[in-house]
């Protein structure tokens, strides 16, 4: 039952996107098209699942027991950049196209905050229970907040899609009509609070 609570509520619930507000800069930047929004929702999802499984335990084997507590965001980062580097280099070779199209946001996953934000409250949220069972929750809550982040980016995208052919006043055209649904989805999304 906890396992299927933390699923809804990353997912949904507490949206990284829509509810926290972190990682809005490639979600309004790459939400112009759905296959773009798509490459970068799986490639954040990568991110965030492989940083979720590297972090937790090197903050609490190697950080923690050393009194380097302190260094936690900083080797968090250094973590984070280098799973980047990874997923440019595999992009770059195996889907050049995904790789030009998702342009200079690919690298800014390295500074995404939303990637940040899972490691650092998976650290702080899960602190008190046994490494295992705190690693589990950790891994399966990072990886369905990068589904959330999925979710969100692709809704909108799809939703800009439809934008673009419909008429709308001259003053709400581009970042003002995108601003303006990401505020009516995150409303939308008030309304899974009720589910757990």
């Amino acid at each position: 039952m906890e396992i299927f609570v933390i699923v809804i509520s990353s997912m949904l619930v507490s949206n990284v996107v829509l509810s926290q507000f972190l990682g809005i800069c490639p979600f309004l930047g790459v939400s112009k098209k759905v296959d773009t929004s798509l490459g970068m929702g799986v490639a954040v999802t990568f991110v965030i699942t492989i940083a979720c499984l590297i972090t937790f335990p090197i903050y609490y084997f190697i950080l923690e027991p050393n009194g380097l507590e302190y260094l936690d965001t900083i080797s968090f980062i250094l973590i984070i950049a280098a799973l980047v580097q990874f997923i440019e280099m595999v992009l770059k070779k195996f889907i050049p196209a995904l790789h030009a199209s998702l342009g200079v946001y690919l690298p800014l996953i390295t500074t995404n905050c939303a990637v940040l934000g899972v490691a650092i409250n998976n650290k702080n949220d899960y602190a008190g229970l046994a490494f295992g069972t705190g690693y589990l929750y950790s891994i399966v809550r990072g990886f369905f907040t990068a589904v959330g982040f999925l979710i969100a980016i692709v809704i909108l995208a799809s939703i800009r899609e439809k934008i673009e052919h419909n008429d709308i006043p001259e003053s709400f055209k581009g970042t003002p009509i995108v601003l303006v649904t990401s505020s009516l989805m995150a409303i939308a999304f008030c309304g899974f609070a009720g589910l757990v």
